[in-house]
């Protein structure tokens, strides 16, 4: 009961908990990087102009659109590879 917590996410995004950490981390990171360009922004409009965007569609392409493209062959591949 308590492992499913840490694991039922994970494994529906096709991850291992420890894999899903760091990739959470990688995005938490690049978030809080964004964000600070886009608070330099508010200030220094003529910084930073599009740095909030690009980092908006880069996470969505990292999180949605490369997930939706390797997924399927991923989750046939460990389905495969399970014991049965």
């Amino acid at each position: 009961m308590l492992r499913e917590l840490f694991t039922e996410h994970p494994n529906s995004v096709d991850e291992t908990y420890a894999e899903h950490m760091g990739v959470a981390f990688s995005f938490a990171g690049r978030m809080f990087l964004g964000a600070a360009a886009c608070f330099i922004h508010g200030f220094l409009p003529f910084l930073f102009v599009k740095t909030g965007s690009a980092t908006i569609d880069e996470l969505h392409d990292r999180m949605v659109v490369n997930r939706q493209q390797h997924a399927p062959g991923r989750l046939a591949a460990r389905a495969a590879a399970a014991p049965r």
